[in-house]
């Protein structure tokens, strides 16, 4: 008796195997023909040929067989036939489920901001946004040092600056303006007792900041004894607060802590932008989107706050 030996496709299919050739294999069963697979594909008669004696090679037994009507499949081929549109579809699906990712208000975005800036300015912002969109995971980076986004450190970047150098897509919403605040309880003891240029008077030190040294050159007191070094400007926030002396704030501090005031006879220095920049390959994606438009409207409402008069 003869037995007719019909190929066990899931013995022959190897672990590693091309799945790049199904899409040829698919388009020449619907077609019938090379030439129509490669047209279905839009590519050549010979790029689907060599796809076709790839994919049997790994299979190790023939899927096709000329017939005079062009190629049909052989018993093999009908076994994978169903297999291959069952797989097609489940990447088509998958590939709809991550697109659909850009439409729907879900998933994660990074968003780095100032210390000083998020929490006093963006916490509650960002429980509303939480609230209205709680599919939306924010990560959220607090720093007073500028995340790259061109690096992909960030998505979406809100920032205090001059000039902006990354490469990103950037909304600048107003002038940001730092002035000369103190404790009132300061001024009113401080101020009267003040010699010439402020003689007398004292400033809370950043450090070794050439930036800041030049602005105290530009105020009525230049003559000020600089003390302490200290980088964090929150803690200069609270030492002002507290009567150690005057530091520059921005103009939107004393709307939070209204015991702190513009230190009279200064001026507020408006050469930073407020901006907020979001990564290029995010422009359409709507989680992204959504957040950016949120911040800035929340961010352009309290405008006032942040540029002063």
């Amino acid at each position: 008796m003869t037995v007719k030996y019909e190929p066990n496709l899931s013995e022959n299919v190897p672990r590693m195997m091309d799945w790049k050739s199904l899409p040829a294999f698919l388009a020449v069963a619907r077609s019938g023909s090379l030439r129509g697979g490669a047209e279905q594909l839009d590519g050549t008669h010979a790029t689907v040929r060599r796809q076709i004696e790839g994919l049997e090679a790994q299979l190790g037994t023939m899927l096709f067989r000329r017939a005079a009507g062009g190629l049909t499949l052989t018993a093999a081929g009908r076994r994978l036939l169903p297999q291959a549109i069952e797989a097609e579809a489940a990447l088509l699906k998958g590939f709809s489920a991550v697109k659909g990712l850009d439409r729907e208000a879900a998933g994660r975005i990074r968003l780095s901001a100032d210390p000083l800036t998020a929490h006093y300015m963006l916490a509650p912002v960002l429980a509303d946004f939480a609230a209205l969109y709680p599919e939306i995971e924010i990560e959220l980076k607090l720093s007073y040092f500028i995340d790259s986004i061109a690096k992909d450190e960030t998505d979406i970047s809100i920032r205090h600056v001059t000039q902006v150098d990354d490469d990103a897509v950037g909304r600048k919403l107003f002038p940001l303006s730092l002035g000369v605040f103190a404790a009132r309880a300061y001024i009113d003891a401080a101020m009267p007792k003040a010699g010439p240029k402020g003689a007398g008077l004292t400033w809370i030190g950043y450090g070794d900041v050439p930036e800041l040294q030049s602005m105290i050159e530009t105020t009525p007191f230049p003559n000020a004894r600089v003390r302490h070094e200290i980088a964090d400007p929150q803690m200069h926030l609270h030492l002002a607060r507290a009567g150690a002396g005057m530091t520059f704030l921005a103009n939107w501090v004393p709307t939070v802590f209204p015991e702190l005031q513009r230190v009279p006879g200064t001026r507020l220095d408006q050469r930073r932008s407020t901006w907020i920049l979001l990564h290029g390959d995010l422009r359409r994606v709507r989680r992204a989107r959504l957040l950016v438009d949120y911040l800035s409207a929340a961010l352009l409402e309290r405008r006032t706050d942040f540029i002063g008069q």
